[in-house]
């Protein structure tokens, strides 16, 4: 028995020899066979080159290349089991180059990134400006963080948040980011809270370009017409309420100030013409706080709808989605708010409608028309803005708004829903505004252009329409596919930054938070400040100025009146 397993387990052993014998013979046979189409290829190339009398001169690097992936190709379809799918992920690899060339050729842009800059554009200005800060609640803190100064406790807090999550980055991009060799001399707040805080900011060290402990602090003001006053300051940014805007900023200039406000610029049409009118007649350097303007993704939809490859644009959709209490302006109210912190008098100031001390509407003072400008003022300002910035629109000739306050049921005045269609005839265009404080759904800023459609937030993607006339023959020939982007334009962060609230997640969709300049992670408010300082050192004009802010403005308020009145509003300049 024991001595037939062993025959047969040797016979087994023998045909399994032959057998991987056989296999290999095959392969050696494959090698060879390739070996020798290799040879005669090499024979056909010595006859081509004799006959050319080419034999001395070697190809260009070109046709080496060409020849080199030819014969892998052919070479790996020879292999067995691994050479089909190589050849097959080679060859659509080669077709894909094609086509993003063939693509990128006729839209006559680069695929290139942005250039690293040199180090030397990032030494401080060698005048010094004195700014004063008038509102120190949260977007004043916001743009006292981008001009360089922060409360000691935010920078323990991004410490301990960059500590636990080495994807948060806040705090070094505010300490990297660039020195714009400012002081903050004057605060003013009508919280006393608020106002101490600010004195704190303006005393810490921990900043860009710091650790040099010169810093002497900011003064309090009580009332701003002492800070515009003063001789200590150069400029003032203003991030009050609405309703103060245009009586601060117009006494500002006056007093020789530079000005940043914050928007919407005004609460009403007629604050409108006045501030223009004071601002242009000063002479001062004026900064509308929209820094999605220096956001790159928004500056590159403008280069692409220059070079006209949507086609003619006929619609533009535009939206707000947010889902949380602070997305809805219902904001948390500080343990110290009450009548002996808060001078509720000033804040009211020349709010049309006088209240009783409120700490609902001192600290959520966005939810009633008293003190903003609803959702008009406040988000559509953004998101009009980047369409104008865009498309350079101006003012519609015509506007039908609706919505209403379908879900914070808190007393407020203003809606939580609402929609605003506006018609450019001149350009043959719509502009179609749509928002709920209700549902967190991200929807994009959408060019729609007779040829392909664009998509601009943080990022840009730009897809290709099935009935584009200038693409009907690319899309025919298969190298254009319109169920995907045409192409996609991602500043080029390397890694992902965390984003630690809802109301956060939704300026980063905006690209109303960070943008890429120079290889570096860039706050867009930093970026919006700095041309503003750059502007009061060197001349030109920003580019958010008065005439941008009386354009974002007057179309916001069209808008309003349009939903308070329940008409159809129209421009009659």
């Amino acid at each position: 028995m024991n001595q037939k397993k062993k025959k047969k387990s040797s016979d087994k052993s023998g045909k399994k020899s032959a057998k991987k014998k056989k296999i290999t013979g095959k392969i050696s046979k494959k090698l060879s066979n390739k070996k020798k189409i290799t040879d005669k290829i090499n024979i056909k190339l010595t006859k081509q080159e004799k006959l050319t009398g080419k034999i001395n001169k070697k190809p260009d690097k070109k046709e080496k290349a060409s020849l080199g992936r030819r014969d892998i190709l052919k070479g790996l379809a020879t292999i067995p089991v691994f050479g089909p799918f190589l050849y097959a992920f080679l060859k659509k690899k080669l077709s894909d180059d094609f086509k993003k060339k063939e693509i990128l050729a006729e839209l006559g842009i680069s695929k290139k990134a942005p250039a690293v800059l040199p180090k030397t554009v990032l030494k401080k200005p060698r005048h010094l400006i004195r700014l004063g800060i008038i509102g120190f609640g949260g977007r004043g803190e916001a743009l006292v963080h981008a001009a360089g100064f922060a409360h000691p406790d935010w920078i323990e807090r991004k410490k301990k948040q960059a500590k636990d999550n080495k994807l948060n980055k806040g705090l070094e991009t505010f300490l990297t980011q660039e020195d714009l060799n400012v002081v903050l001399t004057g605060v003013c707040d009508v919280f006393d809270v608020r106002a101490e805080r600010g004195l704190a900011a303006s005393k810490n060290d921990i900043r860009p370009g710091g650790d040099s402990g010169l810093l002497k602090g900011a003064r309090r003001y009580i009332h701003y017409q002492d800070l515009i006053q003063s001789n200590d300051v150069d400029a003032v940014i203003i991030a009050t309420p609405d309703h103060w805007h245009t009586q601060i900023t117009i006494d500002a200039v006056n007093a020789g100030k530079h000005v940043y406000c914050e928007k919407c610029m005004t609460r009403t049409i007629d604050e409108t013409f006045k501030i223009t009118e004071a601002v242009k007649n000063s002479g001062k350097v004026f900064q509308l706080g929209h820094q999605g303007r220096q956001q790159d993704s928004y500056i590159k939809a403008k280069q692409i709808v220059e070079k006209n490859i949507l086609g003619k644009i006929t619609l533009v959709e535009t939206t707000t989605n947010r889902n949380s209490p602070n997305g809805a302006w219902v904001y948390e109210i500080h343990d110290e708010g009450g009548p002996e912190t808060i001078d509720w008098e000033q804040f009211q100031g020349a709010a049309p409608s006088k209240a009783p001390f409120s700490l609902e509407r001192f600290f959520r003072w966005r939810c009633w028309f008293d003190y903003g400008t609803g959702l008009s003022g406040d988000l559509l300002s953004h998101e009009y803005d980047a369409v104008n910035q865009i498309l350079e629109l101006g003012i519609p000739k015509s506007v039908v708004a609706s919505g209403g306050i379908y879900f914070f049921q808190d007393g407020r005045d203003v809606p939580d829903v609402f929609q605003a269609v506006y018609e450019y005839p001149d350009r043959d265009l719509t502009l179609i505004y749509s928002a709920t404080l209700a549902n967190g759904r991200n929807r994009g800023k959408i060019f729609m252009g007779h040829d392909a459609s664009m998509e601009v937030g943080s990022s840009l993607t730009v897809t290709a329409d099935l009935e584009s006339t200038r693409y009907k023959e690319k899309i025919m020939n298969n190298i254009i596919n319109t169920s995907l982007p045409l192409f996609t334009y991602q500043p080029g962060l390397k890694g992902i930054d965390t984003v630690t609230s809802a109301t956060e997640r939704y300026f980063a969709t905006r690209g109303l938070m960070y943008t890429l300049k120079g290889g570096r992670r860039v706050n867009t408010t930093h970026l919006h400040i700095k041309e503003w300082l750059d502007c009061i050192r060197n001349g030109g004009q920003t580019s958010c100025n008065i005439d941008r802010g009386f354009e974002e403005a007057i179309t916001c308020h069209m808008a309003t009146i349009s939903y308070l009145e329940g008409r159809k509003v129209e421009w009659d300049s």
